[in-house]
């Protein structure tokens, strides 16, 4: 961290350079070392910092996104702690990087309804894949109010014709948020 700010100590008086690219060059070097300055803080505060100083640095990880930030996601997807799972889940949803479909996949099977919810959630951001929709479609009948919604969602963004009865049969669901999204979804499956 020291080191990277001591750079970009030097790389300031490059800000008022005569020349434009020159100019252009130092902001872009100084941007990239105040990224890869944020990233060691991050990670230190993934290390030491308390429960929700933790969820936060995954947030803000998000934020940053990039292949530097993909292992230590990974690592805290897999975490003991619910919460920590929850966050990472979710910002690995919103990066969509292609390599965490697999964590993603094995998240469906996690002890938590709640993971895997926020797994559902997050493999909608991922092209369909015969993979990804075979591993969905049980959770149409999983019968708590919140996974079969996910489910629901998440296969008629896929428009997945193979899940259209399931979902119908969702209509008649005794949670409201299921009957809801069972609804919802069931408009966006092709005729």
């Amino acid at each position: 961290m020291e080191k990277a700010r001591a750079r970009i100590d030097v790389l300031r008086p490059l800000l008022k350079d005569p020349a434009r690219e020159v100019r252009l060059a130092a902001a872009d070097a100084i941007e990239t070392l105040e990224a890869a300055s944020s990233v060691d803080e991050i990670l230190e505060t993934l290390k030491t910092g308390n429960m929700g100083s933790r969820i936060g640095a995954i947030h803000a990880l998000g934020e940053i996104g990039g292949a530097a930030v993909l292992k230590p996601l990974v690592y805290c997807a897999r975490r003991p702690e619910v919460d920590i799972r929850s966050a990472a889940v979710a910002v690995l949803g919103k990066l969509a990087f292609p390599e965490t479909i697999p964590v993603l996949l094995e998240l469906l099977e996690d002890e938590s309804p709640t993971i895997q919810a926020r797994a559902i959630a997050a493999l909608r951001n991922f092209p369909a894949s015969p993979d990804i929709l075979n591993r969905l479609r049980p959770f149409l009948t999983a019968g708590d109010g919140v996974l079969e919604a996910e489910a629901a969602t998440a296969l008629a963004g896929y428009k997945d014709l193979l899940s259209l009865s399931g979902i119908q049969t969702l209509l008649t669901s005794q949670h409201a948020s299921t009957r809801q999204a069972a609804a919802s979804a069931f408009c966006k499956i092709p005729l």
